[in-house]
């Protein structure tokens, strides 16, 4: 035994087998010798009736003033009934934020997150939280580990979502299939929001004890904000009508005016079935949507253009594929070709259903009305819409009449 000093250490003895030589001042602190020269302080204590041995260092690294300090503060824990070479242990084979990822997935697939309504998610949920997932959460904070998962840590990510910096486009498994990866504002809260279930899902299986997505402040989507004014749907119209000479471009032309017709989500008109067509009863009765199965009120401009595409449509979809068992696959490409032009900004297929909703809300119908209408399981949609847009008569988008501009 030796007091442990940097002149001892120094000197000390090299031999042909490790050996630990024990600091006379502090019981259980020591410096192990290896036979290749290197020296390294540890402790050595006994825990639930065995000698544990727990490694602070190697000398360079750590000085002994600074490894006796570290003893000191790793005994004291001893003392307190803890143990270190335990906890080391399990601190390396702690959970890392892409391995709770993919036993998240697991769990979504098996039907155990639970979605709107009380309800499984999805498969098309899951599908866009597998995207935002392997997008951009796990590229950005999946190798922390969960437990040291900070809110400065979740922040950041949203903060780097929003300034583009998972900007990407990815080939996907199907041919000639790419993904885009865009960030901004709305994927950004998506992100947090996603980030904040799954580490719930983490509070319940034991891993962690707080969710520290909960209470960042998310940035607003805009696209919610956003309505069509009167003369946006005038202008709507005329593109409408001019991309109408493309005979190719014909059934992204109908989708789009079911859109704005119906204030239906795109998937639910892309994914449309002729079985959910009822047309004596003027309505839609979606299957699966969002919220569950659904029935939606249709006037009789979504009957009539409905009633043409049957006479030209086989198979079980309305808008088919290249195969009559598949949904239309063909609409990003062709809307981005009629409106990519940025002659109406910040387009997208949400803005119809949200302009929809606040039309509908101009004209006076109330909130369960419609919600109804829209198959929203409250009539919050009409909630954001601006001051500046409120029309305060009919904007040309005809609810469930004829005379529409689109």
């Amino acid at each position: 035994m030796a007091k442990l000093t940097k002149r001892f250490v120094d000197a000390v003895e090299i031999r042909d087998k490790d050996y630990v030589v024990w600091d006379d001042e502090l019981p259980g602190f020591g410096l192990r010798v290896f036979a290749s020269g290197r020296r390294s302080y540890v402790i050595q204590y006994r825990a639930a009736g065995r000698s544990r041995r727990y490694a602070i260092g190697l000398h360079g690294v750590w000085t002994p003033e600074t490894a006796r300090k570290e003893a000191m503060a790793q005994l004291g824990q001893v003392a307190r009934g803890e143990n270190p070479a335990e906890n080391r242990q399990l601190d390396r084979k702690a959970m890392t934020v892409k391995e709770l990822a993919e036993q998240y997935v697991k769990a979504m697939e098996a039907g155990l997150i639970m979605g709107k309504g009380g309800r499984p998610k999805r498969p098309s949920t899951i599908y866009t939280n597998i995207g935002a997932l392997n997008g951009h959460i796990i590229p950005l904070i999946g190798q922390r580990r969960v437990r040291d998962l900070t809110k400065a840590d979740v922040t950041k990510m949203m903060n780097d979502v929003i300034a583009g910096k998972t900007r990407a486009v990815k080939r996907t498994g199907k041919k000639r299939g790419v993904s885009i990866l865009r960030g901004g504002r709305g994927t950004a809260s998506k992100c947090v929001g996603l980030t904040g279930s799954m580490l719930t899902y983490a509070i319940n299986i034991g891993i962690i004890e707080h969710n520290v997505a909960h209470g960042i402040r998310k940035p607003k989507d805009q696209v919610r904000d956003r309505r069509l004014s009167d003369d946006e749907y005038r202008e709507l119209g005329r593109m409408l009508r001019e991309a109408g000479e493309d005979h190719e471009l014909a059934p992204t032309i109908a989708i789009t005016r079911l859109l704005a017709l119906t204030g239906c989500r795109r998937g639910e008109i892309l994914g449309l079935k002729w079985s959910e067509v009822d047309f004596e009863n003027s309505c839609l009765r979606l299957a699966d949507s969002k919220e569950g199965a659904s029935t939606r009120p249709i006037g009789l401009p979504v009957i009539e253009l409905l009633e043409d595409r049957r006479k030209t449509v086989s198979g079980d979809y309305v808008f088919l594929g290249t195969r009559a068992s598949q949904t239309f696959g063909s609409f990003p490409n062709h809307w981005n070709r009629i409106f990519g032009g940025r002659r109406i900004p910040d387009f997208t297929a949400h803005i119809l259903r949200h302009s929809f909703a606040s039309t509908a809300n101009d004209l006076g119908f109330t909130e369960s009305t419609i919600a109804a209408l829209v198959g929203h399981s409250t009539g919050s949609i009409t909630s954001k819409c601006p001051s500046s847009y409120k029309m305060g008569h009919q904007s040309g988008l005809n609810i469930g009449g004829s005379g529409s501009v689109v």
